[in-house]
């Protein structure tokens, strides 16, 4: 009977303890499915956040919204105010401020023949607020300056060209040449006498003069002045002798009487000057000079806001006041495969390599 008690006792024993464990059990179990629900959403949201953050810092510094643009830009001019380059990008700003709905400002910062410019915007903050407007004098930089503070082809995005502007010889009102075969005559006689303007080192008007030089086989006087603007002014008061600058800036001199015109520096006679002989004519074979334009952002400036930037350009290169006002000045809007970013990106690749060589053999260089 003893034996059988003690059994017994040992038995309720461990059904308490069974039961005990069990119970325990029971409310893990029940305070788990209570959290289980608390922590799923606690963790979504943590997931949430760590993604969203992810997707903060995977957008590119400066990147915008669909608001973009949402205050002022700056276009930057390589050149003086009021010089052909500037009249074709105030021009362009104005079309594309009504576009965007902000206020494109054209800044000018002149010297060196566009490099001081092409550096300030190689390095300004890559969010879409600042853009470089340069000429042909962004291919010829490489062979021009041994060191330079940016490279064309790797230090910007790419947004687009814009028109195509032929040059003009001109000469002051008083030289006694009165056209090109009459000029190569009295240049040839005074070689050492004639000085040649132009917008420094490196500018197209520089190129221009150049091949002036080696056309006519004689070394001229030269003298750089920071644009175009200043050097004609300097023309027109007699202080230079002749100099080769963009038909947006000489048309309206030219009409006026107040310049001597020797040719436009284009293959075919222009529109805005139809009674204009070219170079060719004048007995310069195979003369030819035309000014291109680029526009350029710094590397990094969002793709979207290139888009934009680059839409608005187009609109304003299909606007047929801007069309109008560009032929007045004897400008062309390029061709709608220049319009876009690899466009210009395939041409001024192009571009170096055609003058790079020239300059080389020539060893001019600016530094």
């Amino acid at each position: 009977m003893t034996s059988v008690v003690c059994t017994l006792l040992r038995v309720n024993r461990s059904l308490d303890r069974l039961l005990l464990d069990c119970t325990v059990k029971s409310e893990c179990l029940s305070f788990v499915g209570k959290v289980l629900p608390y922590l799923k959403a606690r963790k979504m949201k943590l997931v949430s956040a760590f993604i969203a953050s992810l997707a903060i810092m995977t957008v590119p510094f400066g990147a915008s919204a669909q608001g973009y643009p949402t205050k002022s830009i700056t276009l930057v001019v390589p050149f003086a105010a009021g010089g052909p380059t500037d009249i074709v990008a105030r021009t362009l700003a104005a079309n594309m401020s009504r576009t965007l709905g902000q206020t494109v400002v054209v800044e000018n910062k002149a010297g060196a023949g566009g490099t001081i410019a092409g550096g300030f915007v190689a390095k300004a903050a890559p969010d879409g607020y600042t853009f470089l407007i340069h000429h042909n004098g962004m291919s010829t930089a490489p062979a021009l300056y041994r060191k330079m503070a940016f490279n064309p082809m790797t230090d910007f995005e790419f947004v687009s060209q814009a028109v195509d502007v032929p040059m003009t010889l001109i000469g002051r009102k008083d030289l006694p040449a009165k056209n090109m075969q009459e000029l190569t005559t009295y240049i040839k006689a005074n070689a050492k006498k004639i000085n040649l303007a132009n917008a420094g080192l490196g500018a197209v008007s520089h190129l221009c003069g150049m091949l002036l030089q080696q056309a006519l086989g004689v070394d001229l006087t030269t003298v750089p002045f920071s644009g175009t603007a200043p050097a004609l002014n300097a023309l027109l008061g007699g202080q230079v002798d002749i100099l080769c600058d963009q038909t947006t800036q000489t048309t309206q001199h030219i009409k006026a009487g107040t310049v001597n015109l020797y040719g436009v520096t284009t293959k075919q006679r222009i529109r805005a000057l139809p009674d204009a002989p070219t170079l060719t004519e004048g007995g310069l074979k195979d003369f030819e000079v035309i000014v291109w334009h680029g526009i350029y952002a710094p590397k990094g400036t969002p793709a979207a806001n290139i888009e934009k930037f680059g839409s608005a350009v187009r609109t304003a290169l299909k606007d047929p006041a801007f069309v109008a006002r560009m032929a007045d000045l004897g400008a062309e809007i390029v061709p709608d495969s220049k319009q876009t970013p690899e466009g210009l990106r395939t041409w001024l690749q192009s571009e170096i390599g055609k003058w790079g060589p020239v300059i080389k053999s020539a060893g001019v260089y600016a530094d």
